[in-house]
């Protein structure tokens, strides 16, 4: 979930590993960052469990530093509250966006959802600016790659938008704002593909409720088609998750880049 918008800054030149590392370890260390206790990464995590994953969660800033990238094979940033340059939050913001650049310097693939979509996109050299309009609700997305995001529907519930990196590849858009995108071994969404009912009714009780109204949506119905909508979510989010390790896998075998 992501409400407040700020501008967003670019990011000075380097080297850019888009090759994911090879694999050193049997089994998939997959690391989840959230940022309130409220939220998990429901179908996300479990589509990475079914492919062997371990799985853990380390809720930001709260429980301390972001975790060493030793031995982590995918990365996987939640939404929040806040926007990415929230001054409330400045004070452990740029510990989150230089350990995304860490990431992606070590070639450890980072899967954005979200704020985490967009503090990837900051990381990276791209901007974040408030949307034309708030989007909450489930909606349908157009897609230029639908063998990495079908066109849904996916739930939203975000008032900011990225202004992806150089050199990123848009892969779906609507017309609020882009949808997705990916650059080298990462894959960040402005939905939320891992969400069920249960997390739709945490946010909705955490003040969503009036977000949700002030967007036009009737909250109790929402929460209602999400309950609906939970068996071929959690489909799309498997298939989401095949397409983001495939993502990984190919930018594996391409030579690093020079970025000005």
């Amino acid at each position: 979930m992501h409400r407040f918008s700020e501008s967003g800054r670019g990011r000075a030149g380097g080297r850019v590993h888009s090759a994911a590392r090879s694999h050193k370890n049997l089994v998939m260390h997959v690391v989840v960052v959230r940022h309130h206790r409220i939220d998990e990464a429901g179908f996300i995590a479990d589509a990475f469990a079914a492919r062997g994953a371990e799985v853990r969660t380390h809720q930001f800033p709260r429980e301390g530093q972001l975790p060493a990238l030793d031995d982590v094979d995918h990365v996987v940033v939640l939404g929040a509250s806040w926007s990415v340059y929230d001054e409330r939050i400045s004070d452990w913001m740029g510990a989150e966006l230089d350990w995304l650049r860490e990431a992606d310097a070590a070639g450890v693939p980072v899967f954005g959802i979200c704020f985490g979509a967009q503090a990837l996109t900051v990381a990276l050299g791209g901007r974040v600016e408030a949307a034309p309009r708030s989007e909450i609700g489930w909606v349908t997305v157009s897609t230029a790659a639908p063998d990495v995001i079908e066109p849904g529907p996916w739930l939203e519930f975000h008032g900011d938008l990225c202004l992806p990196p150089p050199g990123a590849r848009v892969l779906a858009s609507n017309e609020v704002c882009v949808q997705a995108y990916s650059l080298g071994p990462h894959l960040a969404v402005q939905f939320h593909p891992e969400v069920d009912g249960a997390q739709v009714g945490r946010w909705l009780t955490d003040g969503g409720r009036a977000e949700a109204e002030r967007a036009g949506q009737d909250p109790d119905a929402l929460l209602a088609q999400t309950v609906a909508e939970e068996p071929a979510a959690a489909l799309r989010a498997d298939r989401l998750v095949a397409a983001a390790r495939r993502l990984a896998a190919e930018a594996a075998r391409q030579p690093l880049r020079e970025t000005s």
